[in-house]
């Protein structure tokens, strides 16, 4: 009998999905907050989901991170978000999101992936960072914010750092 791969569920998929599709997902607890802040009734119906709340080994975290450091898109990512891809290395599972950067991320390292209600990525993308003042344009491997911290400062002039697809 082969096993089906399980399916780790992006937030957009907890908020989007009728319940019953939910049943047997791995899901990370940070996502209960975000749920609860969008949507504080939908949370109310997935505590009757037979949802799988588990929390990514360290050397899962650390592997997902490697990968989206390699991206550039580690920057970009959330701490749920980084969770969840370790779900999907530790699991070897298969990722619902409709999120660019995590769906590019499980593109660039063979993951498997679906959208939730997007129509998802066409290609896999590089991002590097670029001063807004003097145009210096530095990598993102190797830094290691997250989404929720600030880019940074340019370490030449001092100005704001952003996002740009590498060419």
């Amino acid at each position: 009998m082969v096993m089906a791969e399980p399916n780790v569920l992006d937030t957009s998929a907890l908020i989007n999905w009728p319940i019953e599709l939910l049943d047997g997902g791995y899901v990370v607890e940070n996502q209960k907050l975000e749920v609860s802040r969008v949507s504080p009734d939908r949370m109310l119906s997935l505590e009757a989901a037979s949802l799988i709340w588990k929390q990514p080994t360290r050397e899962s975290i650390d592997e997902a991170t490697k990968i989206a450091r390699e991206t550039g898109d580690l920057d970009g990512l959330s701490e749920t978000d980084l969770a969840l891809l370790a779900l999907v290395v530790e699991f070897r599972g298969h990722l619902h999101t409709d999120d660019y950067r995590m769906q590019n991320v499980c593109s660039f390292s063979g993951m498997k992936w679906s959208s939730v209600e997007s129509v998802g990525i066409s290609g896999v993308w590089e991002w590097e960072m670029k001063c807004k003042g003097c145009g210096r344009v530095t990598s993102g491997i190797g830094r290691t914010r997250l989404a929720s911290e600030e880019t940074g400062e340019c370490s030449e002039c001092g100005s704001e750092l952003r996002f740009r697809k590498k060419a």
